[in-house]
């Protein structure tokens, strides 16, 4: 007799997930592995968070703290909205979260209902979807294309039907692509015209290679943003990230918070406190980031890699390879096999077209993107 297996566990897998394996398990043979299939940045977190996190293992007890975090830590996320974005926000708003992750997580229970109707950009990160069905809510994908800058519009979400949420991520997961301030203007009167909740990901704010990518924040208070220490701040194990909420989803959210992860990490709250500091340590990586982009926009289409997304910001190129195959799963998995380089294929992010497109992070260090360039642009020339 078999038992029964919920439907929330029956969901699409994250397919990078399943590309680190293979490439972890291809090294674990000893062979050559180059890691362009992750979101991770190659830094380790900033010299004053390591500080900072060692004193407190000598000196801090290392237990619970509120479900929302340190207080030190919310009024060091506020005073950054102040200094970096212009915008007041109190310390009250922001909520400390296990990761962005579990922010998406609480946001979604906290602001929607079984059987109501999300609206998200296709190509998208693909947790979005994925959480939001397993939580019973439809998400609806708008099939943005380059035209679009494979973001969100007006338009597309007029052709969606009736909408309960909108998530738009800026700048984006796959594509890299940044919403425009009249852009986000936009969208966000969409959304106080149609009752619809706006959800901003900010997670890869500070990432930008030309103008800095607008918060939400800075043209509404009703909109959920979502950031994180994980990718400008290069802290992705620490597991930390946080939300800036609505009056109204302030205690919906705590509550959910205490029930379903008691608090975040503490040694993490402690040691972020201090990544405010440390914007000249991060400003080079972004700096590094912007090289290794250039690279491969150059490189490239040399191994038949074309039509790039736009690349404004975060650390990804999303390129059209339809030339090459329709089958973008099998073309990861040979590209491994023959040169030891893992990308990911584009199917994890749009599952109706991304078998036509592949993402390639160039998050690590400088040394193994140019050797992964080279390794491709021979693999292409030799097709």
């Amino acid at each position: 007799m078999s038992l029964k297996v919920a439907r929330r566990g029956q969901i699409p897998p994250f397919i990078v997930m399943d590309v680190l394996r293979a490439a972890n398990e291809r090294a674990a043979a000893g062979n050559s592995v180059l890691h362009l299939e992750l979101g991770q940045p190659g830094s380790p977190a900033p010299a004053g968070v390591r500080a900072a996190a060692a004193r407190a293992l000598e000196q801090d007890a290392i237990g619970y703290t509120d479900a929302l975090g340190l207080t030190d830590l919310r009024e060091a996320i506020a005073r950054h909205y102040k200094e970096s974005y212009n915008v007041s926000v109190t310390a009250e708003r922001v909520a400390a979260t296990v990761g962005s992750s579990a922010g998406f997580l609480l946001t979604f229970l906290a602001a929607f209902e079984a059987g109501d109707r999300v609206a998200l950009a296709a190509p998208g990160y693909p947790a979005y979807r994925n959480i939001l069905s397993a939580l019973g809510i439809e998400p609806v994908l708008l099939p943005t294309t380059l035209e679009h800058r494979y973001q969100p519009t007006p338009e597309l979400l007029d052709a969606a039907g009736p909408l309960d949420g909108l998530i738009v991520a800026s700048p984006s997961n796959p594509t890299g692509t940044i919403l425009r301030r009249q852009e986000m203007a936009e969208l966000v009167r969409w959304c106080d015209a149609n009752g619809v909740r706006l959800v901003s990901d900010e997670i890869y704010h500070g990432i930008s290679f030309g103008e800095p990518a607008v918060s939400a924040l800075e043209l509404t208070d009703q909109a959920v943003v979502v950031n994180s220490f994980s990718k400008y701040f290069c802290m992705t194990g620490w597991r930390l990230g946080w939300l800036v909420l609505p009056e109204e989803l302030l205690r919906p959210v705590e509550c959910l918070a205490q029930n379903f992860f008691v608090s975040p990490p503490s040694l993490s709250q402690i040691a972020a406190i201090a990544a405010f500091d440390c914007h000249e340590e991060l400003r080079a990586h972004v700096a590094s980031y912007g090289r290794k982009r250039e690279l491969l926009l150059n490189e490239l289409p040399k191994a038949g890699f074309e039509d790039i997304a736009p690349a404004d910001g975060a650390f990804y190129l999303y390129a059209d390879v339809a030339r090459m195959t329709n089958d973008s799963q099998e073309l990861c998995r040979r590209i491994l096999a023959e040169t030891g380089v893992a990308i990911t294929p584009g199917s994890d992010f749009d599952p109706d077209r991304g078998h036509r497109f592949v993402r390639l992070s160039f998050a690590a260090s400088e040394a193994d993107v140019a050797e992964a360039a080279r390794r491709l642009t021979v693999w292409g020339r030799g097709r």
